[in-house]
């Protein structure tokens, strides 16, 4: 019998398939044996043919997977799970072997090896919450262990690619998968469960069993408290009871409970119920070959093979054990839906519910293991003497031995000891995989814990790829040989000798996880040396091969064993000097190394390629600092190398930076070099090896001296030659000698920190540092490179110039194989020579030589000095100076030195004596003046005149600058030098100067400039030049490069001069005194150092300069200053050095005009006076404005700060009553609010609408926009108390006084209208003008000017009848009336628009109230039609009354409207009178009359004249909307007489009022229980009838209630109507929770707009109001929505600060819905639907919410109507449904598509045929429809159905209305019939 072993190896790489079957081992075994029994075979042909035939078959049948019975024959063999024959969908038991970090390995049933992803061992509920890829890395271990019993299915399976005839299976833990077919039903107690644990409780756990069916709990008293269980974690339980109310199962976790429950027999159980791992009782039904068949479960048949019977060594006749029908317990090991195969297990260990134990470890060797059973032709059954108990392991009859075994019974015979080596285990079974071969004992790899590094095994290629080759060892194991490896050289594809079987030597290189490295490189295989598999391995002197891995300009880095890694250094390579790395080695070369010295904390290495120490060179011989010589051997591009003569003979080599300091002649001199050229001096910087880094720089050579080696050498201030080694972004690093390193930090790295330091150096570039830092502890240096810390104080630079120019020419004169520079002494610097003019050009005139041809002349134009030269004439010219390298000489044809040149020719001796002493009078360090006569590129040709024009060279340069660019020089220009060096041989000859512009930087370094700067001192009198002229300030120079500055304060003794500096000229020099002068770190921020003055009295004065004044500036002072800044708002000014001043553009001027001009008056320098408003001693800065102020002369100085603080007391001084100011229009306010207008950065003022023009004009907004500059005039200033300033502005052009003396003549004589200011102006009969303020039904109320309003009754707006007051007096139109009547007292006015003379009939509406008596009849006309009533105006009065409904008629009757209409005329009795109330009742029923008629109407009872507002209005001005105006009313005429409508007006209407609009009922405006009512009718719901009559009553009760709240408080505004805010704040603290009257506060507020006080009031509201008041609270949040949605800034933001304080405080839902409506009122769509969207996720419960969404849908005609439905009804309570559907139908019926309502309803229907409320308010949106077809078509469906009676009725009932509304008598008379068939049918 074969058996399918499991390798416990992972192939590599890890996470591979199993290892080769045994089938598979045989077959390749038998193919090899073919080719050597070839003759055997042949004679065994038909024999061996016909064995071979039973064999295959026999195998077939083992490898079949056999179900039960369904063939009609009994298997041979019992199941069994192979490679070939698994499948997706198997259930499988398994036993965790191995828990990764994303995955999990399982050994399966037959060894095999299964894999589950991480994302298939994780609960789909916690995948959610936690996303894989973030989830720990430790979860998949805390929840499963090794060992650990799961139940799994075959998710799919993968070939192996790296071994064909492998394949991955791949597995699922998923219990939704393997638990599919599993209901509440089948669940029985007892029966054993799989679960996850959901959520950890406080009493036990909430399981999920991967449906959403049900759920689970299992208590905390039944856990395995040695397991932690968390969220995720599997377990198992017995279901102990069922709650199949609320699907919910209780599970016991005992593990003794759990490992002894069996299956019941269940009726009607699948085979999809069975689950692996599940215990049943099971009967023998028969014995198969290798194992037995039981039955279980009744209908079930399974397998069980010889490796899962209950004795775990069972013997030849252990088919005794089982007979037929034996009775045993058995756990399903697998089972395959596709063929109903199911295999069993009755192994002990597993029918406990526990995996085997493992005893063992694979490679371990047992020498006394006994044979149990001898399988024929299989293998053997043998018993390890394992501890504490034994195990059985199977040999293979191909692992008996190493030569095939034909009959094992003749070898092995039971009871024998054999030695075993363990090849595998399989953890399901417990049963361990043996070998017997001779071979397996001998390998030194079986398996990997064998694996040592460094060891040399023989392997067999199994796989060659484009990676490398997979290598197996005799045990079996696999190795990778890595394609770098495969050779000692890198190659790019595997060698032809690795092919597959080919067997080769390799050496491990190391072994992790599992994975094996090795390699085939020949000296790594062959070596001898120790190897280093470990940092704590590598010892100083230990010399080992290693190979290298990557290779870098400092060294190489090299690889050993285990992953161990070194670093050799490029000075320990072995180099030759100047020679490249990669010119000798390369990656992946074995070398041989010696570490020098490790870390093996750290894990550094450091390696020498040089196996025996290099020479250690002693103090006496060379060391970094030394000066030594060399010739050039060779040169490379990067270096050139030298023979080092110094006390033996050394390598050296130069860097080509190091030829020069100058960089041009560097590149020069290396492309001159040749090997042989001899350096007599070089400086030895560093030691690298045996190697010495020299350099040539002239400065570092003969500084040798004076350069550190160590940082104790370094002294601070001390200045350094050095050169740049790096350059950083943040700095530059400078090298010293050895690794001595400076660093000098970005900021003192350059003079100007604008530059790039990139740009200022280069890597090797010579400089000069000034040491400003040392730290010992940190061994740091830091330096400073500016040139003026640095400057040279020597010729060095320019004498190493001419140095090596001398030795380049020298070089390329032996290169170019002409003669030497003996030409050069025939040219003598400053001696003439006679030449021919070659050639004459542009730029000047080419000269040729008749000694020397290939040297030419050049003379500029500058030095021809106007003398004409021809070509070819023969010229005597005088040598400026020689370029030995371009072979140029500079020539002139001045006579200062063609004459001298001449003079000294005469006499050889007199002239080197007259040169003598020429120079014998120089000195070095002495200052001459010269003239440049020669502009060179690096240096300058000048002459000294005071010196018989003696020749100079300066450089134009330095170390630190030499890439910068050079300060240009002009021919002729005047130069300041100082003699650095007289002529000599080291010099070249020359006399070297050096140039001022360069030497100043050295004198501010040293006590010469503590000198100097001592010479000038604060108050002395300096003779300066002007440098720069600004705007504000004068620079100048003075003294040796001093700088200075004039402020342009300091220019005149007062600042009233317009432009102090117009007559100053650049260059030009004058008399100034310094007043005062910098510190360092200040003057390090400015260009200057000095404070200079001009002041003609500073500069007649003794030079005592007085100290700065103390800031001192008083509030009223006149200064003066200069403009220095201005922008669009302020303008700066400089009124001293230190001192600002600002002014504000509204402060400069009172004239429009000027004022748009403000930046063009204010433009930088010029003077300005002004006045001293406020001031900040600590900023030094004073606010000013243009006009004098009106100030307490006793007042201090002010100290005060904030000078912009718009509430500051200094206010008072410039804004006064009467004052005349600058303004800007901020903003237009709606109607007849008026205008805001700016006047101080923070302070605004209110124009009144009568204050906006001169009298008379139409539109007194024309001509005004915002932003507009305007002439303004205070009229009254108020202070509140809380600090606030109201401040009154007008806008007239003219004098109030002066017009008022005008029109009150003009009043006398001819009656003209006039604008009055206070009520006392006012007299009866006086003629008026005045604007509309307000509208009303009762009248409209006028502005006579900023503080009178006058109202005009209704009946004195026009001489005839006024249908429309709103439409023929808009608000704002001007009107002219006459004065009736004037209360100062009250301040209540009344005037008067008729023309005519009955204006004022009765004197007093009170004397004609007192005239009308109870019983009088009067007759009157129809003022106004109201639901309740009639108000009818009293002929020949201003009274009106009220006739109620009840009144009207002795009938009832329905509506008023239809035969009273406004104007009509009518009849009426009085029937009371109330003086107090000034109301009248009236009535005008027939019977009240004996003779007379009136026009009676039916009426309807009301529920009285209360005032049942919308909403209620805060705003400016309000213009009521006609079909909100018609509100209940009371009666007016009382109320005209106290000048009290306005207000009532107000209060009654709650009219909408532009700009706000406050609506109360906002939170209800959608109440689609009033929709379906309305709709519906009377019935809904027939059996509920009472309650919704009931619930109706207490609705209407309340809506009664609440009209009679709002009634009172409207009769408590009438006694007291607030006029203003004294009188408000009485009624607000009478009734503080009312938030009608904060709503009004705030009207009245904004009324004047104030809207920061409307903010505070509503803010006092909401303190105010009682916590219980919710509603109140609500109504005050509403209007502060809409405040803040008019007057927020921005609107947006404000409303949604305001919106989130209110969820706070009020209910979420209501606050949501008032803003919706107030969104929905604005028309702002898109917020609309943000919130929509934002309230149907946190409201999802909410009916409302959900059909506020659809309304908004279907309102703006958008889609998705259909997806929010479905939506909704996943969010709602299934007892909400009903009602959403049903009144989302009617939402389609009114605003939608019809016939998607119809859908709805026939939907709901459908589901509730017997709801006759779903088919009456259907039956009523088709009869609002009108389609007669369809209406009778639906009543027709309806009286079909079978219905209680009662509702029969009220069908039929409906059906018969309609048609009676249609008029069909026909119809009538069926749908009769249809009736009485039915009450006939239901009787029968």
């Amino acid at each position: 019998m074969s058996l399918e072993v499991e390798d416990n190896v992972p192939d590599f790489p890890r996470g591979g398939g199993s290892c080769l079957s045994r089938e598979e081992l045989d077959e390749v075994r038998a193919e090899v044996d073919a080719e050597f029994e070839a003759e055997e075979r042949l004679l065994k042909k038909r024999k061996k043919h016909s064995k071979l035939q039973k064999t295959r078959s026999a195998e077939d049948d083992l490898g079949s997977l056999f179900g039960g019975g369904i063939n009609g024959k009994l298997p041979r063999f019992a199941n069994r799970i192979t490679l070939k024959n698994i499948s997706p969908g198997m259930k499988l038991w398994g036993v965790v072997s191995e828990v990764n970090d994303k995955d999990i390995v399982v050994s399966l049933p037959g060894g095999l090896r299964g894999l589950v992803r991480a994302s298939e061992a994780v609960p789909p509920f916690l995948q959610d919450v936690e996303k894989l890829s973030e989830m720990d890395t430790n979860f998949l271990s805390s929840v499963y262990h090794v060992g650990q019993l799961v139940s799994c299915i075959v998710l799919h399976l993968d070939d192996d690619k790296k071994e064909s005839g492998k394949r991955k299976i791949w597995l699922s833990l998923h219990l939704s998968l393997l638990h599919k077919s599993l209901t509440l039903d089948v669940i029985q107690e007892g029966m054993i469960l799989s679960a996850y644990v959901k959520s950890v409780e406080d009493h036990g756990y909430i399981i999920h069993f991967g449906l959403p069916s049900f759920s689970g709990f299992m208590p905390k008293e039944s856990e395995n408290v040695e397991v932690k269980i968390r969220s995720g974690h599997l377990v198992q339980g017995v279901v102990k009871s069922i709650n199949r109310i609320h699907n919910v199962v209780y599970l016991s976790s005992d593990p003794d409970a759990v490992s002894k429950c069996v299956t019941k027999d269940l009726k009607g159980l699948s085979i999809d119920l069975l689950v692996p791992g599940m215990m049943v009782n099971a009967s023998v039904r028969s014995i198969l070959d290798n194992g037995i068949m039981l039955s279980f479960l009744t209908y079930f048949t399974g397998t069980a093979d010889m490796f899962n019977l209950q004795q775990s060594f069972p013997s030849s006749n252990w088919k005794v054990d089982y007979p037929q029908n034996k009775k045993v317990n058995a756990r399903i090991l697998f089972i395959d839906p596709s063929t109903r195969a199911v295999g069993l297990t009755l192994n002990p260990h597993l029918v406990y519910n526990k995996a085997p134990p493992a005893l063992i470890k694979v490679g371990d060797i047992f020498d006394q293991s006994k044979v149990i059973r001898i399988d024929r032709g299989l293998g053997l059954l043998l018993e390890i003497p394992s501890s504490p108990v034994p195990t059985p392991a199977y040999v293979n009859v191909s692992d008996v031995a190493d030569k095939e075994v034909i009959k094992l019974e003749k070898s092995f015979k039971e009871g024998k000891l054999v030695r075993v080596r363990v090849l595998g285990f399989r953890h399901l079974e417990g049963l361990a995989t043996g070998v017997l071969k001779t071979s397996a004992f001998e390998g030194s790899v079986f398996t990997h814990t064998d694996v040592k590094p460094g060891m040399v095994v023989k392997g067999k290629v199994i796989a060659v790829d484009s990676f490398g080759a997979i290598v197996q060892f005799s045990s079996g194991v696999k190795a990778l040989c890595p394609l770098r490896h495969m050779s000692e050289f890198e190659i790019v594809k595997p060698r032809k000798k690795f092919q597959v079987g080919a067997e080769l030597v390799f050496r491990i290189l190391g072994c992790k996880s599992k994975r094996i490295t090795i390699t085939h490189k020949k000296t790594l295989v062959k070596s001898k040396l120790e190897i280093l598999g470990s940092y704590a391995d590598a010892t100083e002197g230990l010399t080992t091969h290693g190979w290298i891995t990557k290779i870098e300009n400092h060294g190489c880095f090299v690889r050993f064993y285990n992953g161990v890694q070194g670093f050799a250094p490029r000075s320990e390579l072995g180099l030759d000097p100047g020679c490249e790395i990669s010119s000798m080695y390369h990656v992946e070369q074995v070398v041989k190394c010696r570490v020098t010295s490790s870390n093996p904390a750290s894990r550094r290495i450091n390696l020498s390629f040089t196996t025996t120490p290099s020479r250690v060179f002693s103090n006496e011989l060379i060391k970094p600092g030394n000066v030594v010589s060399g010739v050039v051997e060779r040169v490379t591009p990067d270096a050139i190398v030298l023979d080092v003569t110094a006390q033996g003979r050394f390598k050296g080599t130069i860097s080509p930076q190091h030829l020069s300091d100058h960089s041009g002649h560097a590149e020069l001199m290396k492309s001159a070099l040749r090997p042989g050229y001899e350096f007599d001096q070089l400086l030895v910087l560093d030691i690298d090896g045996s190697n010495f880094i020299l350099s040539a720089k002239h400065s570092l050579v003969t500084s040798a001296q004076q350069l550190p080696l160590d940082i104790n050498q370094v002294r601070l201030n001390s200045v350094l030659h050095g050169y740049v080694c790096n350059i950083i972004e943040s700095g530059i690093f400078i090298r010293y000698l050895g690794r001595l390193t400076g660093f000098s930090p970005r900021n003192r790295a350059t003079d100007d920190r604008r530059s790039s330091l990139s740009e200022v150096y280069q890597i090797g570039q010579s400089v000069r540092t000034n040491v400003v830092d040392v730290s010992s502890e940190t061994s740091r240096i830091t330096v400073s490179l500016k040139q003026s810390f640095c400057s040279s104080t020597d010729a060095s630079f320019i004498q190493e110039y001419f140095l090596v120019e001398e030795k380049i020419a020298k070089l390329q004169s032996v290169d170019s194989g002409g003669s030497d520079l003996r030409w050069v002494e025939q040219f003598n610097l400053g001696c003439t020579v006679k030449g021919k003019v070659h050639e004459i050009k542009e730029f000047g005139v080419v000269v040729s030589f008749q000694k020397c041809d290939d040297v030419f002349g050049f003379i500029s134009h500058y030095q021809l000095s106007g003398i004409p030269v021809e070509t070819g004439s023969s010229i005597r010219t005088a040598v400026l100076d020689i370029s030995k390298i371009e072979r140029l000489v500079d020539l002139s044809l001045k006579p200062v030195f063609v004459n001298k040149s001449k003079k000294e020719t005469t006499n050889s001796q007199t002239q080197k004596k007259r040169k003598r002493e020429m120079l014998g009078e120089l000195e070095v360090n002495q200052t001459v003046n010269a003239v440049v006569e020669i502009v060179k590129e690096n240096y300058l040709v000048v002459s000294v005149p005071s010196y018989n024009y003696t020749l100079g060279y300066a450089s134009r340069a330095d170390y630190n600058t030499q890439n910068l660019p050079p300060k240009s020089f002009t021919n002729g220009e005047s130069v300041i030098a100082t003699v650095m060096a007289l002529p000599s041989p080291s010099t070249s000859g020359r006399l070297l100067l050096q140039l001022k512009s360069i030497s100043e930087a050295i004198e501010t370094s040293n006590s010469k400039r503590a000198k100097r700067k001592s010479t000038y001192n604060v108050g002395s009198l300096v003779q300066a030049e002007i440098t720069e002229i600004r705007p504000l300030e004068l620079r100048l120079k003075f003294g040796s490069s001093f700088h200075g500055r004039v402020h342009i304060t300091e220019a005149s003794d007062d600042n009233y001069t317009e432009a102090p500096f117009s007559n100053f000229r650049f260059g030009q020099t004058l008399t100034a005194r310094i007043i005062s002068k910098f510190n360092m770190s200040e003057s390090v921020k400015r260009v200057y150092q000095w404070e200079l003055s001009i002041k003609p009295s500073i500069l007649a004065g003794s030079g005592e300069i007085e100290p700065v004044k103390k800031f001192s500036y008083s509030t009223g002072q006149l200064v003066s200053g200069f403009v220095y800044k201005v922008d669009s708002e302020w303008a700066w000014l400089t009124i001293s050095r230190d001192v600002k001043a600002q002014l504000y553009i509204l402060n400069s001027s009172s004239e429009p005009s000027e004022l748009d001009e403000f930046q063009k008056r204010f433009s930088v320098g010029r003077a300005f006076s002004g006045y001293v408003l406020s001031c900040n001693k600590e900023k030094k800065l004073v606010r000013l404005i243009s006009h004098p102020l009106l100030i307490d002369p006793e007042r201090p100085a002010c100290q005060e700060d904030g000078p912009t603080d718009h509430l500051s007391e200094n206010m008072s001084f410039h804004i006064r009553k009467g004052s005349v100011l600058g303004g800007r229009i901020s903003k237009i306010l709606p109607g007849v609010g008026g205008v805001l207008v700016q006047i101080d950065p923070h302070l605004y003022g209110k124009v009144h609408f009568t204050e906006l023009t001169d009298p008379g004009v139409t539109d007194p907004l024309y001509g005004y926009h915002e932003g507009q500059f305007v002439k303004c005039k205070v009229l009254e200033i108020a202070y509140s108390g809380k600090g606030t300033v109201h401040i009154d502005l007008s806008l007239r052009s003219i004098s109030h006084k002066t017009q008022n003396q005008k029109l009150s003549a003009l009043n006398d004589t001819l009656k003209f209208p006039v604008l009055v200011e206070k009520i006392e102006d006012l007299h009866p009969n006086m003629m008026v003008q005045a604007y509309v303020k307000n509208v009303t039904p009762k009248g409209c109320f006028v502005m006579l000017s900023h503080k009178v309003d006058a109202k005009v009754l209704l009946s004195n707006l026009s001489d005839g009848y006024v249908e429309n007051p709103e439409k023929e007096f808009p608000v704002g139109k001007l009107v002219v009336g006459k004065v009736v009547s004037v209360e100062p007292l009250s301040k209540r006015v009344e005037v008067t628009l008729r023309t005519s003379s009955s204006v004022g009939a009765p004197s007093s509406d009170y004397d004609a109230l007192s005239n009308l008596t109870v019983g009088n009849v009067i007759s009157g006309r129809v003022k106004r039609v109201e639901p309740y009533g009639l108000f009818i105006t009293v002929d020949h009065t201003n009274l009106v009354g009220l006739c109620h409904i009840s009144e009207i008629s002795d009938n009832h009757v329905d509506t008023i409207d239809s035969r009273h209409k406004a104007g009509d005329r009518v009849t009426a009795k009085i029937l009371k009178v109330d003086k107090e109330r000034h109301r009248i009742s009236l009535g005008m029923k027939k019977s009240y009359f004996n003779d007379a008629t009136s026009t009676e109407t039916d009426a309807r009872p009301s529920s009285g004249y209360t005032v049942s507002g919308d909403a209620l209005s805060i705003g400016i001005e309000s213009t009521p909307s006609p079909e909100k105006s018609s509100q209940a009313r009371e009666d007016l005429d009382g109320e005209s007489v106290d000048g009290k409508d306005l207000f009532l007006a107000e209060v009654e209407s709650r009219a909408s009022i532009p700009p706000l609009d406050v609506p109360l009922d906002d939170t209800e405006n959608l109440d689609m229980g009033d929709v379906v009512n309305e709709d519906s009718g009377d019935v809904i719901n027939l059996d509920t009838l009472d309650d919704k009559n009931k619930k109706h009553a207490a609705k209407k009760a309340k809506r009664l209630r609440e009209q009679e709240i709002r009634a009172a408080e409207e009769r408590l505004l009438e006694k007291d109507i607030p006029r203003d805010e004294d009188e408000f704040e009485k009624l607000v603290r009478s009734s503080p929770n009312s938030s009608f009257v904060w709503i009004k506060y705030m009207a009245f507020v904004l009324s004047l707009a104030d809207v920061e006080k409307a903010r505070l009031i509503a803010e006092r509201a909401l303190r105010t109001i009682n916590v219980r008041e919710e509603l109140e609270k609500l109504n005050v949040w509403v209007a502060y929505f809409n405040l803040e949605n008019e007057y927020g800034n921005p609107p947006e933001e404000a409303v949604a600060k305001v919106f989130q304080r209110a969820l706070q405080y009020c209910d979420p839902k209501k606050v949501h819905l008032a803003l919706l409506g107030m969104y929905e009122r604005t028309e702002q769509h898109k917020l609309t639907d943000e919130l929509l969207n934002k309230m149907v996720k946190k409201f999802k419960h909410s009916c409302k919410v959900w059909l506020r969404r659809i309304q908004w849908l279907l309102k703006q005609n958008q889609d998705g109507v259909q997806s929010v439905v479905n939506r909704a009804l996943l969010s709602l309570p299934p007892h909400k449904h009903i009602n959403f559907i049903t009144q989302t139908a009617i939402l389609e019926f009114k605003c939608g598509v019809p016939d998607r309502g119809r859908s709805l309803f026939e939907k709901m229907l459908r589901e509730y045929p017997k709801r006759t409320d779903l088919w009456s308010v259907y039956l009523d949106q088709e009869i609002r429809l009108g389609n007669a077809d369809v209406i009778r078509a639906l009543f027709e469906r309806a009286i079909t159905l079978s219905l209680p009676p009662k509702k029969m009725k009220f069908l039929f009932k409906k059906y018969l209305e309609y048609e009676k509304t249609r008029g069909d008598d026909e119809r009538m008379e069926a749908v009769k019939r249809k009736a009485m068939e039915y009450v006939e049918s239901s009787l029968a």
